[in-house]
């Protein structure tokens, strides 16, 4: 009879050290940069939706005779938009009427008004390719008397069973984050969606959240760009660009933007 406070209050231990054990695994089981769903601020305001059903969307428009130069190895042209049944398909090809030294012709369509904070979503497919990227992003930099701000889907082409999620604060980047789709983006449309707040961006692959981030966080309001171009001079990222796989699309339904806050009645 001696032993059975001991056998008594060893029990107990041994229960409190399996709860804290058990606490402990679920946390460890959240990844790494997620926070809890009650943390995030509500998208609040009404979603506006444009569509690329009958062509180009309200309140977007073309590149178009020029170039971004660097990496990139095309000449914008509005005539790499093509429109087929229920979306557009920019496509990548030779320059028929090349300038300079850039032999390729492909598309970029952008809106026209800036956007700030809140949920960005398009429904598209990806381009497959070394050498080639497909995308969906905000941007505003120089060009726009701005500091240059950027949030990122990035397809890259040499293996479109991933995405490359990034973005930049003044100018600043290194903020790479590969993600396993578990499915081909170029076999057909999926969603794409990033949440940006003051504090912090998610992203989401169809409806489900795959990464955040809470340093350097963007600021300034952008524009809304989907392209399609190949690289040159970066083939330890995208691959090297072969051009006898031209041509090659990129296909984009719609876009959505819904505003972080409601609009004052």
């Amino acid at each position: 009879n001696f032993l059975w406070p001991l056998v008594f209050f060893g029990a107990k231990w041994y229960l409190a050290a399996f709860f804290v054990l058990l606490v402990l695994c679920l946390l460890m089981a959240v990844p790494a940069g997620y926070a809890a769903e009650e943390d995030m601020v509500p998208i609040a305001g009404e979603p506006r939706v444009f569509s690329f059903e009958k062509g180009m969307a309200d309140g977007f428009g073309y590149a178009h005779g020029w170039t971004n130069g660097g990496v990139f190895n095309v000449t914008w042209w509005k005539d790499q938009v093509i429109k087929e049944d229920g979306y557009i398909r920019l496509v990548l090809d030779r320059d028929a009427h090349p300038r300079g030294a850039i032999p390729y012709a492909s598309a970029e369509v952008r809106s026209h008004k800036f956007y700030g904070y809140g949920r960005y979503e398009v429904s598209m497919k990806a381009a497959r390719a070394k050498g080639v990227v497909s995308s969906f992003f905000t941007y505003t930099g120089p060009s726009d008397n701005n500091p240059w701000d950027e949030i990122d889907f990035e397809f890259l082409g040499k293996d479109t069973t991933r995405v490359q999620l990034n973005y930049f604060c003044n100018g600043v980047g290194n903020h790479e984050y590969m993600h396993d789709l578990g499915f081909d983006a170029a076999e057909d449309f999926h969603r794409y969606a990033f949440e940006w707040r003051p504090d912090r961006i998610d992203w989401f692959v169809d409806g489900e959240r795959v990464h955040t981030a809470y340093d350097s966080i963007p600021s300034t309001p952008s524009k809304i760009m989907v392209n399609l171009w190949c690289s040159t001079g970066a083939d330890h990222w995208t691959g090297p660009f072969d051009p006898s796989v031209l041509p090659l699309s990129a296909c984009y339904e719609w876009i959505s933007f819904t505003p972080l806050e409601a609009a004052q009645p």
